[in-house]
C-alpha cells in the first residue's frame, strides 16, 4: 500500500515500544526504514475499534488529511465499514469521506449502497442529505433507476436540506444518464415550485444546467423568484439573476429601444448645442419607448437592493442584469456600487475593474463623479494598474482632462517599466481624443526623449510618431530631433518609428534623411527584421522624392536585403527593386510609372480606441467577457423581441401550499395559516404575490422546526434565516399546540395517526439538547394523550386494511432491481438468506429488531463483505507492446453487477504516447468451457497521459484457467490474458462456530486436505495471522471458542461451494498445520499451498 498523507508522528509502526514523542517525530528515528512499517496502520486500528471516540478522533485526522490535499484513499475500506456506527458525528464525518472518494473507488462504495438507501430513511435531515450526496457520487449507470427513486423521494422530504441536496443530485444523474432528462424536467418543475428560500436557488440551477430552453418552466414561478430575490443564498441569488436576465431577454421588449444608448458627443461650438437642443427634444419625445411591463419592473426594482451585497458575485451580477436589461437613464445605480467593490482583494478588484472598463467606453457618466478612486496607488498589481489607466483615459473629457494628465505625470517616474510604458500609451489616446490638449500632449512626450530611461525613450517615440500622422504641420522640429536619436536608441520599435517618420515626411528634412540611410545601411545587417523592412522602405521613398544622392545608397540596401536570411526582408526588397529599378526591357511598366503614388500616399491616421470596445459581444461579468474570447460553454444573450409574448403567462393561480407526503415531519411540527396583516413586498406585489409570500412563510417555518427537531447535530447545517424563523415561530407553537392538529385531520383523516407514530419514533431517536426541544416533546405527548382514541380506532381501521391487501395480493416474481429498489425500513421475516452482493443483489442483512433466540443449523451463514481489498495490479500490456497504451489489472474482491457468479477485475488504461486513442473495446474472446466475461463500457477517446478505469467481470468457473480475449483499439488488436488466483475465485462468508463445525464434519475424507506450515515469527500472533489470510484469500474469520485454531469460512464465487480452512497455531513446541475442506479438491490443494508460502513470510 501506498500513501501520502499523515504526519510523521501519526505514521510509526503501532507494535514500537514507547518512546520519547519528540523521537518519535522525528524522521531520522528510523521508523520509516523498518520493515514491518506500514502507512496509516493507527488509523486503521483505531478505525476498527469498539470505541466509538477513537473512530470519531481517527476520522477526524482522515479528513484533516483530505483538507490538506493528501491521498487518503487507500484508507477507504476501514472508512466505509463505519457507514452504519451508531455514532451521529462518526457518520456524518464518513459520509464527507465518502463523497469525497466514492467516484474513485465505485467497487466498495456500491457493496454498501444499501446502507445508503437505508439512510435516506433517517430521521435526521443531515444523514438523509449525505446519503443522497454519496448515492449521487457514485457514478455507475446501474445504479440510476436507484438514484432516480431517491432524487424523487428527496424531492417530497419535508426538510428543505434534504431537497436542496435533491437539486444539487439532478446534474449528476443528467450528466450520468441524459436519457432521463424527461423524468428530471418534471422533479424540476416540482422544485421551482418550492417557496423555501433555501431550494429556490438550487432549483434554478439544476433548471439552467438540465434544461435551460424550457423557458415556459419560469413563467409561472417569475413573480416568485423575483420577491424571494433577496432572501435566497448568496450563490442562488446569483445564479438567478443570470437566468432572469436570459428570461428578460426574451419575454420583454427593448427599454431602449429608439434611443441611443452611446453618449452624444457635444459640440464644439456653443451656438451649435443651442440651436440643436430643440431638435434632440423633439426626436426624443418622438422616439419615447412604451411604458415598461410590470414584471419587467418588478425585476429590476426587487434586483436593485443587492447592490448593497457583501458578496461582489451578485453585485455584478446586479450590474450586468441593468446593463443588458435596464433603461439607459437607470444604468448608472450601479455605478457606486461598483467603485465601493475596489476596495475588495486583488482579484476582485481585476474582474471589477475589467467590467467597468467596458462600461465606460459607453457610459462615461456614470464614472466620471468617481475619478478619484481610479487613482493608481503604489501598492497595486501591475495589471491592476494598468486596469485603472484604462478607465481613467476612457473617462478623460475636456473637464477632467487636467486632473488626468497631472495624474499621469507622476506616473511617468514609476520604477514599474512595463507601468510607465503603459502610461505613455495612455497620454497618446488622450491627445488623440481631446484636440484642445494634444499640442500639450506632444510637447510633454517630446521631453520624455530625453529621459534616461531607454524604455520610456523608445514608448514615448511610438506614441509620438501615431500623433504626428494626425498632424505634421509646425512639427519639423521634432522629426529632427528624433533623428538625432537613432545612434542612441536600441529598441526595435522606436528605431523602426523614427525611420516610418523620416521616410514618410523625408520632403520637410530632406538634408537628414539621406545622412540617416547612410547609417542604417552600415548597421543593416544587425538590426531587426521590423527595422530592416523600415530601412527598405526609407531608402525606395528617398530615392523616388531625391535619386541624385540616394540612389547607389538605395541598390547597396537592396543587395544587402537580398541575400538576408529572412525570406520577408527578401520579399520586399525583391518586389521594390522590381518597382524602383525596372529591369531591361520594362521600363514602360505601369507600375513603374506609378511608383511614387504608391510609396508616398497619403495615409489614413491610426484610430487610437479602448481595447475594451469590442467586449460588447459578450456579457457583462462573464468569463468570455473577462478573456475577451468565447469560453467553453458560452451562450450568447438573446436579442429582444420586436414585440412582447403574451404577459398573462405570468399570471398564474398560485397553488396550496405544497406538503410533502413523508413521515420525517414530527407532528409538533403541524400547524394551520396565520393571516398576515401585511406583506413584506405590499408597495410593489400583486395579491397574488401576496399568497405567494403566506406560503413561503409557513413552509419556511415548517422546514425550521423540522430541523430543530433533530437536535444539535442537524443544528450545524441550518442558516441563519432559518435559526431567527425558528425563534419566533417556538411560541406560536406552544400556545396552540392542537390547532395544527385539528387542521391537519381536517385536511388528510386517513395519514394523521402514521404521521404522528412515525414523527414519535423520530423523536424519541433525536437528542433532546436543548430545553425548548424537551418542551415541544411534552407538548407532543399531551395532545397525543387527548387524541389517545381516535389513535387506536385509525390503528384498527389500517390493520384491517393491510390484511385485505395481503389477501389480495399475489406474490410475483421480483427481480435483482426490485430488490435493489426496496427501501422499507423493516424488511419482511425470511427463512431464506437477505438479497447479498454475492447472491446477486446489494443488500446486505438487516438487524432483526426481535428478541435473540437460538439459529437454527445452518441459518447464520450469511454473505459478507470483503476484510481486505488488495491493492496491487498485474500488468496485461505494456507501453512497448501496447505502442504507448499500457494496461493492467486489479482483483476489487466484490460482485459483479451483471451476475453473483462473476469477479469483478478494476482494468486500468494508461495512455503513455503523445496521441489520442480512440475506441477501446472488447473485441473476440477465448474462453474455457463453462467460463463468460461481461465486457467494460467501451472508451471512445484515451488522451495522452492520461488514465481510464473500466470494470471486467468474469466468471472462472471456480478454476485458474486464464480468461483470454482481444482488446480493440482504433486500428489496432491487442492479446489480453487475465489469470486469477485461486484467493480471489472465493467470497466471504459470515458464520458461527456451531454451523462451520457442523459443515465441517460433512466434508471429510476427499473433500479435506492438510499440511503442516512453519509460521513465521511475525505471524505467530493471531491478528497478524489472520491479516495475512485476508490477504491470500478472500475469507472471512469465523469466531472460535479455543484460541489455538483460527478457523475461516467462505465459498467458490461460481459454483458457491464452501471453503472452510482452519489453522492450528503451535502449542507447546509443536507444529503449526492448516486444513482445508471444500468439496472441489483441485481449489483445496491449491489454496493449501498458497497458505504455506504466504505464512511463512514476514
Amino acid at each position: 500500500m501506498s500513501g501520502t498523507g499523515g504526519s510523521y508522528s501519526n505514521d510509526r509502526p503501532p507494535n514500537s515500544s514507547v518512546v520519547d514523542p519528540d523521537y518519535a517525530g522525528d524522521p531520522a528515528s528510523g521508523s520509516f526504514f523498518n520493515p514491518e512499517f506500514k502507512k496509516h496502520e493507527d488509523l486503521k486500528q483505531m478505525l476498527d475499534s469498539n470505541k466509538d471516540g477513537l473512530k470519531l478522533e481517527a476520522m477526524k485526522r482522515i479528513i484533516g488529511m483530505v483538507a490538506k490535499g493528501r491521498d487518503a484513499s487507500e484508507l477507504f475500506p476501514a472508512v466505509v465499514k463505519n457507514v452504519v456506527s451508531a455514532n451521529l458525528e462518526v457518520k456524518k464525518l464518513v459520509y464527507v469521506y465518502l463523497v469525497r472518494y466514492a467516484e474513485e473507488q465505485q467497487d466498495l462504495a456500491l457493496l454498501s449502497i444499501s446502507t445508503f438507501q437505508r439512510a435516506l430513511k433517517d430521521p435526521n435531515q443531515l444523514i438523509r442529505a449525505c446519503a443522497l450526496r454519496v448515492l449521487s457520487s457514485i457514478r455507475v449507470p446501474v445504479i440510476v433507476p436507484i438514484m432516480m427513486l431517491a432524487i424523487k423521494d428527496a424531492v417530497t422530504d419535508m426538510s428543505p436540506y434534504v431537497r436542496k441536496t435533491a437539486a444539487h443530485a439532478i446534474p449528476k444523474l443528467y450528466n450520468l444518464d441524459p436519457e432521463q432528462k424527461e423524468e428530471l424536467i418534471k422533479v424540476i418543475e416540482k422544485l421551482l415550485s418550492d417557496k423555501t428560500t433555501l431550494v429556490v436557488g438550487s432549483a434554478v440551477m439544476a433548471f439552467e444546467e438540465v434544461c435551460p430552453e424550457r423557458i415556459d418552466l419560469i413563467h409561472k414561478n417569475y413573480r416568485k423568484l423575483c420577491n424571494l430575490l433577496v432572501d435566497v443564498e448568496e450563490w442562488g441569488q446569483v445564479i438567478i439573476i443570470n437566468m432572469l436576465t436570459r428570461y428578460a431577454r426574451t419575454q420583454f421588449v427593448d427599454p431602449n429601444a429608439g434611443v441611443d444608448v452611446n453618449e452624444k458627443e457635444k459640440p464644439f461650438y456653443e451656438d451649435e448645442e443651442e440651436e440643436e437642443e430643440d431638435e434632440d427634444n423633439e426626436e426624443t419625445l418622438s422616439k419615447r419607448s412604451k411604458p415598461m411591463d410590470p414584471d419587467h419592473r418588478l425585476l429590476l426594482r426587487n434586483a436593485k437592493p443587492l447592490l448593497q451585497s457583501r458578496n461582489a458575485a451578485v453585485v455584478l451580477g446586479v450590474a450586468q442584469l441593468y446593463q443588458h436589461v435596464a433603461p439607459a437613464s437607470e444604468v448608472w445605480l450601479v455605478g457606486r456600487a461598483l467603485v465601493r467593490l475596489l476596495r475588495s482583494h486583488r482579484e476582485v478588484q481585476a474582474v471589477v475593474l475589467t467590467n467597468i472598463a467596458s462600461m465606460s467606453t459607453r457610459r462615461k457618466d456614470m464614472f466620471e463623479p468617481y475619478l478619484k478612486s481610479f487613482f493608481v496607488r503604489s501598492s497595486d498589481p501591475t495589471h491592476i494598474k494598468a486596469l485603472k489607466l484604462e478607465v481613467l483615459t476612457n473617462l478623460a473629457t475636456d473637464a477632467n482632462i487636467s486632473v488626468i494628465l497631472r495624474e499621469f505625470q507622476t506616473y511617468i517616474g514609476s520604477s514599474d517599466k512595463e507601468f510607465v510604458a503603459a502610461t505613455i500609451q495612455a497620454i497618446g489616446r488622450c491627445a488623440s481624443n481631446i484636440r484642445e490638449v494634444t499640442d500639450t500632449c506632444l510637447s510633454g512626450l517630446v521631453c520624455l526623449l530625453s529621459n534616461r530611461d531607454e524604455s520610456v525613450v523608445g514608448e514615448s517615440v511610438v506614441v509620438i510618431r501615431k500623433l504626428l500622422q494626425s498632424e505634421t504641420v509646425g512639427h519639423k522640429d521634432i522629426i529632427s530631433h528624433m533623428a538625432r536619436l537613432v545612434d542612441n536608441i536600441k529598441i526595435p520599435m522606436a528605431r523602426a518609428s523614427i525611420l516610418w517618420l523620416l521616410g514618410e515626411y523625408c520632403d520637410k528634412v530632406p538634408k537628414i534623411a539621406p545622412d540617416v540611410l547612410r547609417k542604417m545601411a552600415k548597421t543593416f545587417v544587425t538590426e531587426d527584421d521590423i527595422v530592416k523592412l523600415q530601412i527598405l522602405t526609407l531608402a525606395t521613398k528617398l530615392f523616388l522624392t531625391n535619386p541624385k544622392q540616394t540612389r547607389l545608397l538605395c541598390q547597396y540596401v537592396y543587395n544587402l536585403a537580398k541575400y538576408d536570411t529572412n525570406y520577408d526582408i527578401r520579399d520586399r526588397a525583391r518586389l521594390t527593386r522590381a518597382l524602383v529599378f525596372p529591369p531591361q526591357g520594362h521600363e514602360d511598366n505601369k507600375l513603374a510609372k506609378h511608383a511614387k503614388k504608391i510609396f508616398l500616399a497619403t495615409k489614413p491616421p491610426p484610430v487610437q480606441q479602448s481595447s475594451f470596445k469590442d467586449r460588447d459581444q459578450f456579457q457583462l461579468s462573464t468569463l468570455s467577457h473577462l478573456i475577451n474570447a468565447r469560453a467553453s460553454g458560452y451562450q450568447d444573450l438573446p436579442d429582444f423581441p420586436e414585440e412582447a409574448p403574451d404577459p398573462s403567462v405570468r399570471c398564474v393561480e398560485v397553488p396550496d401550499s405544497f406538503t410533502p407526503e413523508n413521515h420525517h415531519r414530527p407532528s409538533h411540527q403541524k400547524k394551520t395559516k396565520t393571516p398576515k396583516t401585511k406583506s413584506f413586498y405590499s408597495d410593489e406585489s400583486s395579491p397574488e404575490d401576496d399568497s405567494d409570500e403566506e406560503d413561503e412563510s409557513e413552509s419556511d417555518s415548517d422546514s425550521d422546526s423540522e430541523s430543530g427537531s433533530s437536535g444539535s447535530d442537524s443544528s450545524d447545517s441550518s442558516s441563519e434565516e432559518d435559526e431567527e424563523s425558528e425563534s419566533e415561530e417556538e411560541p406560536k407553537q406552544r400556545k396552540k399546540p392542537n390547532v395544527g392538529m385539528k387542521k391537519q385531520s381536517e385536511r388528510h383523516p386517513d395519514s394523521q395517526s402514521s404521521v404522528t407514530e412515525d414523527s414519535d419514533s423520530s423523536s424519541s431517536s433525536s437528542s433532546s439538547g436543548s430545553s425548548s426541544s424537551s418542551e415541544e416533546e411534552s407538548d407532543d405527548s399531551d395532545a397525543g394523550d387527548k387524541d389517545e382514541k381516535s389513535k387506536k380506532e385509525k390503528d384498527q381501521q389500517q390493520q384491517k386494511q393491510g390484511q385485505q391487501k395481503k389477501k389480495n395480493s399475489v406474490p410475483g416474481n421480483r427481480s435483482n432491481l426490485d430488490l435493489l429498489l426496496d427501501l422499507d425500513d423493516a424488511p419482511p421475516a425470511m427463512d431464506t438468506p437477505v438479497l447479498t452482493p454475492s447472491l446477486g443483489g446489494l443488500l446486505t442483512p438487516s438487524p432483526s429488531t426481535q428478541p435473540a433466540q437460538p439459529l437454527p443449523p445452518g441459518a447464520s451463514i450469511q454473505p459478507a463483505m470483503a476484510k481486505f481489498v488488495p491493492t496491487a495490479t498485474q500488468e496485461l500490456l505494456n507501453r512497448i507492446s501496447g505502442n504507448g497504451l499500457s494496461v493492467s489489472c486489479r482483483f476489487t474482491r466484490s460482485p459483479h453487477l451483471y451476475s453473483p457468479r462473476m469477479t469483478s477485475v478494476e482494468l486500468s488504461f494508461t495512455n503513455n504516447g503523445s496521441e489520442e486513442i480512440r475506441d477501446i473495446s472488447v473485441g473476440s474472446k477465448k474462453l474455457a468451457p463453462g467460463m463468460s466475461l461481461h465486457e467494460f463500457a467501451g472508451m471512445a477517446v484515451l488522451k495522452p497521459e492520461t488514465t481510464l478505469y473500466g470494470t471486467l467481470g468474469v466468471d472462472f468457473n471456480d478454476t485458474t484457467q486464464p480468461a483470454m480475449f482481444d482488446l480493440m483499439t482504433a486500428g489496432r488488436t491487442f492479446s489480453i490474458s487475465i489469470t486469477a488466483p485461486v484467493g480471489e475465485l472465493l467470497m466471504p462468508l459470515a458464520m458461527n462456530e456451531a454451523d462451520f463445525n457442523l459443515h465441517q464434519s460433512k466434508l471429510r475424507g476427499m473433500n479435506e486436505i492438510s499440511g503442516p506450515i512453519s509460521l513465521s515469527s511475525n505471524n505467530l500472533e493471531t491478528k497478524n495471522l489472520v491479516d495475512r489470510v485476508y490477504e491470500t484469500a478472500n475469507l472471512l474469520q469465523v469466531q472460535s471458542s479455543t484460541t489455538s485454531v483460527v478457523k475461516f469460512g467462505g465459498q467458490t464465487a461460481s459454483g458457491k461451494a464452501l471453503v472452510l480452512v482452519s489453522i492450528t497455531l503451535p502449542e507447546n513446541g509443536g507444529e503449526s498445520s492448516v486444513t482445508v475442506n471444500c468439496e472441489k479438491m483441485v481449489i483445496s490443494s491449491m489454496l493449501l499451498k498458497e497458505f504455506q508460502s504466504a505464512l511463512k513470510r514476514n
